[in-house]
């Protein structure tokens, strides 16, 4: 079974120029000053804790940033900022958080099986499958509650205080501020502030490699060659394909009535039986459960190796990922992880010796910024291997690669 995984972790975006430094207060509605207050920039290495006056100073490079303030008891803030100066006198009033202050004891049964089943799905589809993704460990998994609604057959997740996980494989400490966690059927979303920090002074070798590992044909590299013009260099080919409903495949409706029929029928129908042509209604009903089997769409690639240029455009400057229908990407410098096809294909296939992913854009043309991430992380839909990605293979934003 597909997963289909709309990313929506990171809502920051910035270029790397000139540095700056910024300063300034976090405060309560009531004047008083908070000590221990997280200020950092989203989904960065960038950030720092309040001193008894509530004070505080960073030190990055110009450009546009989600600026993110937490602190227990009070609601998260988060506002997009551009840089452009040093700026100093920030003050930030904090509102108390009237849910938390008002949340009452966690019930005993809370950690029961399906407390337990439920957060094995959470870790597979948050962190990911992948062999970084192992790495990763949540500190304070108790302070993670779930709730299944069978009708829709939905899991949400919120979580009492911000995740805290420590990634062996990459050698970060990723303070999660989880906004939003969803799984409906085969698709699932989530979101949320991430702050980084490294899990000691010195970077292990280990670590450096493992990072160039997470993000050689990611979509944050994908994003910056596209933007350099370096994408065959990098090992990026791209197509286009249609992609148009399965006239194969019954309507909805059709198979909901051959359910709701067979239903009725009671056990004893046998659903393997070959029926070239349907005789009575039973065998219509069969006949079309067997073709529910067959997938929704059929894709039809239309358009091989095409060039940078037909799927960018720019407004004053501003770069635009712009094109119609979908948009295949196959990174050729890196296999597939035998956890993705057995995920997704089953394990009866070896691992392709390259990735493949798809993109669509949601909302039209979407804003690139300059340093390679989406202006709008919202704004496109992935398939495939950066859809198997997860948090486990994710790196801060102000990562470089460094050039041997």
């Amino acid at each position: 079974m597909k997963l289909n995984y709309l990313f929506l972790f990171f809502f920051i975006y910035g270029h790397l120029c000139a540095q700056i430094t910024i300063s300034g207060t976090i405060l309560s509605t009531n004047n008083t000053p908070l000590d221990g207050a997280s200020v950092y920039l989203n989904n960065t290495t960038i950030g720092t804790i309040t001193n008894e006056k509530g004070f505080f100073e960073l030190n990055f490079n110009e450009g546009n940033y989600m600026l993110i303030v937490s602190f227990l008891g009070y609601k998260t803030y988060q506002k997009t900022i551009t840089f452009t100066e040093n700026t100093s006198d920030i003050t930030i009033y904090m509102e108390e958080n009237s849910e938390f202050l008002d949340e009452v004891e966690v019930k005993k049964n809370l950690y029961d099986e399906d407390w337990k089943y439920n957060l094995t799905r959470f870790k597979k589809i948050f962190l990911g499958r992948s062999k970084l993704a192992r790495g990763c460990n949540i500190t304070n998994e108790k302070d993670l509650r779930f709730d299944f609604d069978y009708k829709t057959n939905t899991l949400t997740a919120i979580a009492r205080k911000p995740l805290q996980i420590k990634h062996n494989a990459l050698g970060y400490l990723i303070t999660y501020d989880l906004v939003e966690f969803t799984v409906k059927g085969n698709q699932s979303f989530f979101s949320g502030y991430a702050q980084y920090k490294n899990l000691r002074k010195g970077i292990r070798r280990k670590w450096k490699k493992n990072r160039q590992i997470a993000y050689k044909g990611s979509r944050m590299h994908f994003l910056r060659s596209l933007l350099n013009k370096e994408l065959k260099k990098d090992g990026f080919l791209m197509n286009k394909f249609r992609r148009v409903a399965n006239k194969e495949r019954p309507s909805e409706e059709k198979i909901r009535f051959a359910r709701e029929y067979i239903k009725l029928i009671g056990s004893g129908v046998n659903l393997s039986k070959t029926i070239t042509t349907p005789k009575t209604t039973l065998d219509s009903a069969i006949v079309t459960l067997n073709k529910a089997r067959l997938p929704k769409y059929r894709d039809y690639l239309y358009k091989k190796d095409i060039s940078p240029d037909e799927i960018i455009s720019f407004e004053n400057n501003i770069p635009f990922l712009d094109f119609q229908d979908y948009l295949m990407v196959i990174y050729n410098k890196e296999p597939e992880e035998y956890n993705y096809t057995k995920g997704i294909f089953g394990s009866t296939r070896k691992p392709f010796d390259f990735q493949t992913s798809h993109v669509v854009l949601l909302n039209g043309k979407s804003e690139i910024d300059t340093s390679g991430i989406m202006v709008q992380p919202n704004s496109i839909f992935n398939e495939g291997y950066w859809g198997f990605e997860a948090l486990g293979d994710m790196l801060p934003l102000d990562y470089m690669l460094q050039k041997k």
